[in-house]
């Protein structure tokens, strides 16, 4: 074994070098040894920690089951060839347990792997119980939290793989699982002792194979940043980056990693991302959530700093820590961990997209020489829809599509080979790179934080505790308390959408039992109460309150605003009251299902539109039956009948449907005499570039979860042209690159000279295909699609654009007198949530909304502005622009909104354009938009003449 001498141990107790040389010898891999030191491109980027490995009778390498070392050059692993080597060492070991997770929206399953020596193993439920007390201290004694304590191990999680062009992680994560089962030094003895290692072996399974089948396909002649190619228009089911921005857990496999760390409660959550060069290790830098306990923040740097300490005294460069991601927004895949009061670990490796050795530069800024970076398909991605780590994520709308990346200075100050103090060996500026460094500094790292974690195993579990046990007692001493969910708002689903959020990240809601008053306000029995006092009180808090977001002068990662009653436009008191917390009620077990209601009897139902995007979804089942739709509010005896209320023969049927959907109706003994037009359901299509389908992922997932049928459309689609033959209305969602303009929705990804990049169904490669085809997928619509759009409007068809594609139908001139201008370089706004005003609440889009004044969540769309004889009867919503009406989050330069429309209606030739500068379907949030646009659609043949 090859040991380089430590030039520093701060050991904290754990393993020194010494130690491991005078552990009792294990025989080695010698073609190991061998073939690791071919594929590291520079000593300097190996460690004594991964330069060897050992074999262990009956236990089978990596190499033995797959045929190839972890790190070999051009091999990267199925998800299916990931659980057979799993299985292979879980068969071969009892200190080996695999935990299936549940399976992702295309049937793969989620596997976790745990690893500690066999008495741990065999009694694993034993420490799951003691994780789940500290966890929930309520009724714990400090007595007997020291003694569940000291019988306690925690549980280490990695997770790996969740961007699925970083392709590093699962492969190292096989060669990891190995060394904690068959290595026999001391370091190993003391963490199968001490800890719990678990590790999942995708984190997102479908893009994983995905990702791969495109690597073999295309990307396998790639040697340098120069000749990289496009990568897979798809990843999972419906999203890319934002799989780590499913604040929500609306995704199958998030919800499925969540259920998990609810139900084992690893006190430590460790995800392996690939970006900036050459290690980046996460230390929770400002702007910090002041709501989350400040323990978190005090261990998470030593952690940070143990591990760089340990890989610089390696002689191992270009490893750093502090300046990159900050933990303002609890969106984050990982950050179900520090949510729940554990301790979110995170790397960024640097990484090729694939497992070629590479040319590779390092001097660049923000996300310089990305690892995993997807080169720019079309250009740089929008500020609305980019990611560090993935060329077509979502960073969360940094202040419209023009917008230059403020995160930068911060991440680099100039680049990444400046010396600093969180950065004291910088990488150098140009190095071959290859998947086996990748492997050597993750696999480093993440044994040296097994190491601190291995000798401090009771800190970190008492550290939990006391997190936990913080909880409890902040929502028992600091006001709010709670929050109140009225029983009496007219829409309960928008509610139920909330509840059951927080439902599902575990924490307790309850229905009162009886009639009860808070201060001046009295509540009805019904309505529902989240007290603060427990373990995830302070989780609730941070989803529900306004975010003040600390200081103007400082930039964040993503979002400065989530505020959940806000997104929705559900009603939620925040209650100061201390007396909330003696509130009777009943716990809901489950998810929170408001019951619909039917009222009286007679041969017209009247379903009342509250605001329920449900509605919607009535129509859609119920679409052989014809429905009207009343224009005016109007009384029927006791009942208040809003715009848009739907009238519909009575049956057994409709009112099955209407109680399921959580939806109002009366029966009436005949139509209202007020006027009316039918809901006719429009042939819907959605348009959709090859090159950018993250934003528009969320409005496919939108438009299942509603149940509203559509076709998914791409520019082979577009050019074929007699669009108006086949459609009514054509969304196109959020999309489009190049800075947010009309040229990326036209020109998408560049073409390659002498190449093309088929994305069509293959035996070979199976996985590709899925949700649409092209027999190359570079070129965009181009021009002649712009003119097939345009006589698409002007024959009668009707086009809603969402967000940044707000741009195209200005810039191409499809609306002639709209004009689609960018803020300027001083505005700044990360997803804030801001006020805008309906100016025409009787047009149908508006159906629902009570108010005139409705929070939206700022977009990144244009800043639009038709002509003043125009503005009476286009414009259906602006923005006015001031300081007070910034809800929650951060916006700077809100002048420049100011007065400029939100939502305009322009008619063109036969039909009209929708532009939406907001966007109406964000990440599964903004629930409270979504109903405008649902309106568009239903009453897409009735708007205003």
């Amino acid at each position: 074994m090859k040991l380089r001498i430590l030039a520093l141990s701060l050991l904290l107790g754990g393993v020194t070098a010494a130690a491991l040389a005078q552990a009792k010898p294990q025989a080695q891999d010698e073609e190991y040894g061998r073939l690791v030191k071919e594929w590291t491109t520079q000593p300097e980027f190996m460690s004594p920690l991964v330069d060897h490995l050992p074999k262990a009778p009956g236990v089978p390498t990596v190499k033995d089951v797959l045929g190839y070392y972890a790190g070999a050059p051009k091999k990267l692993t199925r998800v299916a060839d990931l659980g057979k080597y799993y299985r292979a060492l879980a068969a071969s070991s009892k200190r080996v347990k695999l935990l299936p997770a549940g399976v992702t929206d295309e049937g793969r399953e989620c596997l976790v792997v745990a690893i500690a020596d066999e008495e741990t193993i065999r009694n694993l439920d034993t420490y799951k119980g003691y994780l789940a007390k500290l966890a929930d201290p309520r009724g714990l004694s400090a007595d007997q939290a020291k003694q569940i304590i000291a019988q306690a191990k925690p549980i280490y999680m990695f997770t790996g793989g969740l961007h699925s062009a970083e392709t590093g992680p699962p492969e190292m994560l096989m060669e990891l699982a190995y060394r904690l089962v068959a290595d026999e030094s001391p370091l190993y003895d003391a963490i199968r002792k001490n800890v719990i290692v678990m590790l999942n072996a995708a984190s997102e399974p479908d893009g994983r194979d995905r990702y791969v089948d495109w690597y073999y396909k295309y990307k396998l002649t790639e040697e340098s940043e120069n000749d990289r190619t496009p990568g897979p228009p798809y990843w999972g089911k419906y999203i890319f980056h934002d799989n780590n921005r499913d604040i929500n857990y609306s995704q199958v496999t998030m919800s499925n990693w969540l259920k998990f760390y609810l139900e084992w409660h690893p006190p430590i959550m460790h995800d392996l991302h690939e970006s900036v060069p050459l290690m980046y290790t996460f230390s929770g830098q400002s702007p910090q959530n002041p709501t989350l306990d400040p323990i978190l923040y005090a261990e998470m740097p030593v952690f940070a700093n143990f591990e760089m300490t340990k890989m610089l005294a390696y002689g191992m460069p270009g490893v750093w820590t502090h300046a990159y991601v900050d933990m303002w927004s609890p969106g984050y895949l990982g950050y179900m961990s520090s949510n729940h009061n554990g301790m979110l670990r995170m790397y960024e490796t640097f990484g090729n997209g694939g497992a070629n050795t590479m040319r590779r530069t390092t001097a660049g800024g923000f996300g310089a020489g990305g690892g995993a970076q997807e080169p720019p398909l079309a250009a740089a991605p929008t500020a609305a829809s980019g990611d560090a780590a993935g060329g077509r994520g979502g960073r969360g709308g940094r202040g419209g599509p023009a917008a230059a990346d403020t995160t930068a200075p911060a991440a680099g100050r100039g680049g990444m080979t400046t010396r600093e103090w969180y950065r004291p060996v910088p990488p150098p500026r140009a190095l071959t790179w290859s998947m086996r460094n990748n492997t050597n500094y993750m696999e480093t790292g993440v044994l040296s934080a097994l190491e601190l974690t291995a000798s401090i195993p009771k800190t970190v579990l008492e550290n939990f505790y006391l997190k936990s046990r913080n909880s409890v007692d902040s929502g028992s001493k600091d006001a709010p308390y709670g929050y109140v969910f009225p029983a009496s708002q007219k829409d309960l689903t928008r509610v139920a959408f909330v509840v059951n959020v927080l439902r599902k990240q575990g924490i307790e809601v309850g229905e009162a039992t009886g009639e009860f008053k808070l201060g001046a306000v009295t509540y009805p029995a019904g309505s529902l109460v989240l007290k603060r006092n427990q373990p995830y009180g302070r989780l609730a808090k941070i989803l529900l309150e306004k975010q003040n977001f600390p200081s103007d002068a400082q930039t964040t990662y993503d979002d400065t605003g989530w505020t959940m009653g806000l997104m929705s436009q559900a009603k939620i008191d925040e209650i100061n009251d201390k007396a909330v917390l003696d509130v009777p009620v009943k716990n809901i077990a489950g998810m929170y299902e408001p019951a619909g209601a039917l009222k009286g009897t007679g041969p017209v139902t009247a379903i009342l539109h509250n605001g329920s995007n449900n509605l919607i979804t009535l129509r859609y089942r119920l679409k052989d039956l014809p429905f009207d739709a009343i224009e005016k509010p109007v009384k029927v005896g006791d009942t208040d009948l809003p715009a848009g209320t739907m009238l519909v023969a009575s049956s057994p049927r409709v009112k099955a449907e209407v109680e399921k959907l959580g939806l109002q109706a009366v029966a009436l003994g005949a139509a209202p005499d007020v006027k009316k037009h039918a809901v006719d359901l429009p042939r819907l299509a959605m348009f959709s570039t090859w090159g950018s389908t993250q934003d528009l992922g969320w409005v496919r997932y939108a438009f299942d979860k509603f149940e509203i049928p559509y076709d998914l459309i791409y520019k082979e689609r577009i050019r074929q042209g007699n669009l108006r033959a086949a459609y009514d209305v054509i969304v196109i969602p959020s999309q489009g690159g190049r800075g947010g303009g009309a040229k990326g929705l036209i020109f998408d990804i560049d073409p390659r000279p002498g190449k093309t990049f088929a994305y069509t169904k293959d035996p070979a490669f199976p996985t590709l295909g899925a949700y649409g085809e092209s027999a190359d997928i570079t070129g965009g619509m181009g021009l002649p699609g712009v003119a097939e759009l345009d006589k698409f409007v002007n024959a009668g068809g009707v086009l809603i654009t969402l967000g940044a594609a707000s741009y195209f139908a200005p810039e191409t001139f499809i609306t002639r007198t709209v004009d689609a201008a960018r803020t300027t370089a001083a505005f700044y706004a990360p997803g804030p949530i801001v006020e805008a005003e309906i100016l025409l609440p009787e047009h149908p889009i508006f159906y629902g909304y009570a108010e005139r004044v409705v929070p939206v969540r700022w977009a990144g769309g244009p800043l639009l502005r038709v002509p003043a004889e125009e503005t009476r009867k286009s414009v259906l919503m602006r923005y006015p622009g001031n300081d007070s009406s910034i809800l929650s989050g951060l916006m700077r330069g809100v002048a420049e909104t100011r007065g400029r429309p939100a939502i305009l209606d322009e008619p063109v030739g036969q039909g009209r354009v929708v532009i939406f500068s907001t966007n109406p379907v964000y990440r599964w949030q903004n629930l409270g938009e979504f109903n405008m646009l649902a309106n568009a659609i239903l009453h897409f043949n009735d708007f205003p003449k």
